[in-house]
């Protein structure tokens, strides 16, 4: 793991890097960089890297893009400290210096976000396998200014917290069972001042979560329902928020199953759940003014002897009956329980994440999630968010017309729409039916919960996607 810290000047005797530098400021580069530059086609753009060569015993600098001065945002300042981390690790501790602010971006912002940056770019999932080429073990800021440390331990916790979503999203689905993930998060909410209550089989039953129960009845594995608590201490809180969190621990589609490709990510389905979980971690270090309620309804979905078939009918926490047409679009079935039991607790606003839908992914990419809400300022509050934290998200409509395509000759519902298209928007209209009239919000992942690749701030595996948008829309609410 890489650490962060911050400093009044570099140390000495390691590899430094010179003000982050935006493609305005190339051609003012001294004769010498200025050719360097050139040889290496370094322009400034966002991510670009220039490596100098020190004279006599003098450190080695690296220039790192900003792209044009007047479009440099926080987010550009991560990016750039994300490309940094990578070209400098082989190295095992590096000086970053930050002058006063990067641009238009103020010190504070900008230490927090080469925090989140350059700790993002260097993770590593290592249960299984050791760090490989990634060497770098601490890079100091140096940086001046107010508030600075304050800023640098925020970005931390924050980084901790997706570190944590990561490490679950890339634990295999045959050892991260639900019960194992409820004894993670039981170590995970230690110290952190959040109440964390777990329903087991009887009591699920007992609750009437007949979505969860039937999701879970072709598994080895009994189903949990995880709900965790935050208040903040000394104040009243400015609000009551539920987070709810899809944690399907591993999804073969049940008897409606999946090719052997559709599979093999299939141990990211828990990814909202992980992202739930790991926000709740960290509210209580980031003084959050709200009072927050994580709900994760566990379970994976298999095809045992007693699995649910299609055409199959269950009822619902809130009484409504579910006709199963496909038993891969489970994960709406988990949830409606889960939105049920948090709408009757009478928040402010609910906001669920799931890896709901590829239709998502297949409108948007996998570099962006789907946003469906039932209110606008709520929307806001997270389109917000996103902008601040680089994690994207496109508003979606949860259009009326598109309902009729959820009506069943059998049951109150069934759990798929009628035809090909707008499967996302037909799974947020689902997901609607159990909010009850409070204020929701939907995020569906899609297939942004999994990278292929190392870019930006991601590096291959689970991304942690979410984690920085749930964080930054509760510390800001």
């Amino acid at each position: 793991m890489t650490t962060v810290t911050l400093a009044a000047s570099a140390p000495k005797g390691v590899t430094a890097i010179d003000v982050p530098t935006t493609s305005n400021a190339v051609n003012k580069l001294p004769a010498a960089q200025k050719r360097a530059a050139k040889l290496q086609g370094f322009e400034g753009k966002v991510g670009q890297t220039l490596f100098l060569a020190g004279s006599g015993t003098g450190p080695a600098e690296v220039l790192v893009g900003l792209g044009p001065a007047a479009e440099v945002g926080a987010d550009k300042v991560r990016l750039a400290a994300a490309a940094y981390a990578r070209a400098v690790s082989r190295h095992s501790q590096v000086a970053c210096t930050m002058a006063a602010g990067v641009g238009k971006v103020e010190a504070v912002d900008a230490v927090a976000a080469a925090t989140e940056g350059i700790r993002l770019a260097t993770y590593r999932y290592t249960t299984y396998k050791d760090a490989g080429s990634v060497k770098l073990k601490k890079v100091t800021l140096v940086a001046s200014g107010r508030n600075l440390r304050a800023a640098l331990a925020a970005a931390n916790a924050t980084v901790d917290a997706v570190e944590l979503a990561r490490d679950l999203g890339n634990e295999p689905g045959g050892s991260l069972t639900p019960e194992a993930f409820v004894a993670k998060a039981k170590r995970a909410a230690s110290g952190t001042g959040v109440r964390v209550s777990v329903w087991d089989e009887a009591k699920i039953e007992k609750e009437r979560l007949g979505g969860l129960l039937a999701v879970n009845q072709g598994s080895e594995n009994p189903a949990r329902f995880l709900t965790l608590s935050y208040t903040p201490k000394d104040r009243k809180p400015k609000a009551k928020v539920a987070l709810v969190g899809k944690g399907i621990t591993f999804d073969s589609g049940g008897l409606s199953l999946k090719n052997a490709t559709g599979m093999m990510t299939m141990k990211i389905d828990m990814a909202g759940g992980a992202a739930v979980l790991a926000s709740m971690t960290a509210l209580a270090s980031m003084d959050v003014p709200v009072a927050v309620t994580g709900y994760i309804p566990l379970t994976d979905n298999m095809t045992g002897g007693n699995a649910q078939r299609p055409g199959d009918v269950f009822t619902a926490r809130n009484g409504k009956t579910v006709e199963v047409l496909n038993t891969d679009a489970e994960g709406r079935l988990v949830l409606a329980d889960a939105l049920s039991v948090a709408a009757e607790a009478e928040p402010d606003a609910i906001i669920d994440i799931a890896t709901l839908t590829g239709s998502a992914s297949a409108a948007l990419g996998t570099g962006y999630a789907a946003l469906m809400a039932t209110d606008d300022k709520l929307a806001g509050r997270l389109e917000a968010a996103s902008d601040r934290t680089g994690e994207k998200i496109w508003r979606l409509p949860l259009p009326p017309e598109y309902r009729s395509q959820l009506d069943s000759t059998v049951a109150d519902l069934k759990n798929i729409g009628s035809g090909p298209y707008g499967g996302a928007l037909v799974a947020g209209l689902f997901l609607k039916e159990f909010t009850d009239k409070t204020p929701w919000a939907h995020i569906d992942l899609g297939l942004s919960a999994h990278s292929d690749s190392d870019r930006g701030v991601t590096v291959k595996g689970g991304t942690g996607f979410g984690v920085r948008l749930l964080l930054d829309t509760l510390a800001n609410w």
